[in-house]
């Protein structure tokens, strides 16, 4: 079974079941590892964002384990654990999707904001960062504050639908499959990082400049972007697989090696 060139709007959907189809097949063995993001992004024809956001959806639905350092490996799947919803409509949204989502519409909105944010407004903002500083606080509870602050900002236009929807929008960021990709990324150093960016934003608001808090916006959502974008740590790629006879496993379709081959052939 050979993996083909997808495209889809939910293009990590089309890439896990791929996978999870050579899985089933056993060209990837419980214990085996798969290959990296990077030579499965070359293999499929995607970016090495919608492979990882299939194999953030593989692991929650119990089908690889990742481990930092290491590489994604093969595991049993314990029973009882949900399969990833059977229709494409029904799936999250991928998190790098979200995140370029984001970027875009609420960059737009600090555009608008940087014009129209009173007194009153800026406080709140500085009421949320001062939050944001305890030390004490969880990891949920920075979601919640970042989760404010964003639509604090969308709040200053007044709009109550915008508001609404990016709040929605920033609630994709607690379905199951962004949040396994965080638990990797997400720690007191990524939080220090992201609250100076909120404050570049707060400032930019605070002093009328709408372009600058654009550009401010749009950098720390790119940011966001970069820090889930870190590698796995991926070791080298295992040895090539070799048949009893002492020859390399070589299947030719039509005079080309097919890509499943060539996958395994590197595995």
């Amino acid at each position: 079974m050979p993996l083909e060139t997808v495209e889809s709007p939910r293009l990590y959907r089309q890439i896990a079941d791929q996978l999870r189809h050579l899985i089933d097949r056993r060209e990837y063995p419980v214990g085996g590892r798969l290959p990296p993001e990077r030579e499965l992004a070359e293999k499929l024809g995607v970016s090495r964002p919608s492979v990882r956001e299939a194999l953030i959806a593989l692991e929650v639905e119990g089908r690889v384990r990742i481990r930092m350092g290491s590489g994604v490996y093969v595991i049993d799947r314990p029973a009882g654990l949900p399969a990833l919803a059977p229709l494409a409509d029904e799936a999250p949204e991928g998190p790098f999707e979200v995140l370029k989502a984001r970027e875009l519409i609420e960059s737009a909105v600090c555009a608008e904001a940087g014009s129209q944010a009173g007194p009153r407004e800026v406080a709140g903002l500085d009421e949320i960062l001062a939050q944001m500083e305890n030390p004490e606080l969880t990891g949920d509870d920075l979601v919640a504050l970042d989760r404010a602050f964003h639509v604090a900002i969308a709040s200053i236009l007044g709009n109550a639908v915008l508001a609404r929807f990016v709040g929605l929008l920033f609630d994709q960021r607690i379905n199951p499959y962004f949040r396994q990709l965080a638990s990797y990324f997400e720690n007191a150093d990524s939080w220090r990082e992201a609250v100076a960016e909120h404050r570049e934003i707060r400032d930019a608001i605070a002093e009328g400049r709408g372009e600058a808090a654009q550009a401010a916006m749009r950098r720390h959502l790119q940011r966001s972007q970069e820090r889930f974008s870190q590698s796995f740590g991926e070791g080298p790629a295992p040895a090539a697989p070799a048949r009893r006879d002492g020859v390399q496993a070589s299947t030719r379709q039509g005079g080309r090696e097919s890509v499943v081959t060539r996958l395994v052939r590197k595995n």
